[in-house]
């Protein structure tokens, strides 16, 4: 029985289910989830990442995690650890920019996190030569040494429950049925949330993106180290019903085939950022374009295009996706949290 048919037999006997669950069901399900069986990334996938644009996007961030370390005293031993992975591409982009510094590499001890197995054998292919080593949460992670990880655009993967102003209070979206067994948006009444926003009006609360800030946040604490969380998303709290599934690079219907698509929220980074802050880290926040224009993504183009000058038409349009205001510059967002000194680029951020 597929994902679907299970989800209808399992809301016929059991009542409907939130948005958060359902999420987690469609990525995570172990026979039919996307990210357990089949998740596909890239220009014939379903999505395209950052690091997919634009080596510079990885080298980049190879550059300012290199800094980052120098910032903490330059230890002997240090977790160099990425969240979600991928294909693996970001973790290779920045470990081809430490070669720079063979002191930071000989430090590094590589980990990833990763639940996905099709995508741990991606990343067992394209890693090889680092010797890696896979955790499946941070809780995982070694805590002898400092820590520095990358994440991006795992935020947006982790589920989120969504509330809804009616004209009566509030109410919590639900999966449920309609007249025909199949499945459907509807609400369930909740205690109201202390928004002032308009009747139909969508709130969206992720307390498992918190609880990733906070456990993130605890560890840096206490052992030392700094993190950067890359992904789509809000800067301020507000209203908007960010849930989407993506196919074939489409926004498609989340409820037409659980497990067949990405299915993905904004990233609430004002949760983000406090839940971190609550935890005794520091935490601010740049938009990917701020975070790539400091960290001198125009020099590196124009470095490129030197070397290659067939490609410098390909290169400034990738240039212009990873930082124009109109594409990923603005909507993605770069939140460093960290103990100590503050990392690079983010010493003046709020």
């Amino acid at each position: 029985m597929r994902l679907k048919a299970r989800l209808q037999a399992e809301i016929a006997a059991d009542g409907p289910i939130g948005v958060a669950d359902y999420m987690t069901r469609c990525l995570h399900d172990p026979l039919d989830g996307y990210y357990a069986t089949h998740p596909a990334l890239g220009e014939r996938g379903d999505f395209i990442t950052a690091p997919l644009v634009s080596q510079m996007f990885g080298e980049l961030i190879g550059l300012w995690l290199i800094e980052a370390w120098r910032g903490l005293g330059a230890p002997p031993r240090v977790i160099l650890a990425e969240a979600g992975p991928g294909d693996g591409t970001l973790m290779s982009d920045i470990l081809r920019a430490a070669r720079l510094a063979p002191a930071f590499l000989a430090a590094a001890k590589l980990w990833l996190v990763e639940t996905s197995e099709p995508l741990r054998a991606l990343q067992a292919e394209r890693l090889a030569k680092a010797g890696p080593r896979w955790a499946t949460t941070l809780s995982e992670l070694p805590s002898d040494a400092p820590l520095l990880l990358v994440a991006n655009e795992l935020l947006d993967c982790l589920p989120a429950r969504q509330f809804q102003r009616t004209a009566s209070g509030w109410g919590e979206r639900m999966v449920g049925l309609d007249d025909r067994g199949e499945l459907a948006f509807g609400l369930r009444p909740a205690p109201g949330l202390g928004c002032d926003v308009p009747v139909g009006g969508v709130i969206e609360r992720s307390p498992a993106q918190a609880a990733f800030a906070a456990e993130l946040a605890d560890r840096l604490v206490a052992h030392g180290g700094v993190a950067l969380l890359i992904d789509y998303g809000r800067a301020a709290p507000g209203p908007g019903d960010t849930l989407q599934a993506l196919a074939g690079h489409e926004k498609v219907d989340p409820l037409a085939s659980p497990g067949a698509a990405d299915l993905t929220v904004h990233a609430d980074f004002p949760a983000v950022l406090a839940a971190a802050r609550a935890a005794g880290a520091r935490a601010a926040l740049l938009t990917q374009g701020e975070l790539l224009h400091r960290l001198g993504i125009e020099t590196r183009a124009a470095a490129l295009a030197r070397a290659a000058p067939d490609r410098a038409q390909i290169i400034g349009r990738q240039y212009e996706r990873l930082t124009s205001p109109e594409q990923m510059g603005e909507l993605f967002k770069a939140a460093a949290i960290w103990t100590g000194p503050a990392p690079p680029a983010f010493e003046d951020a709020g």
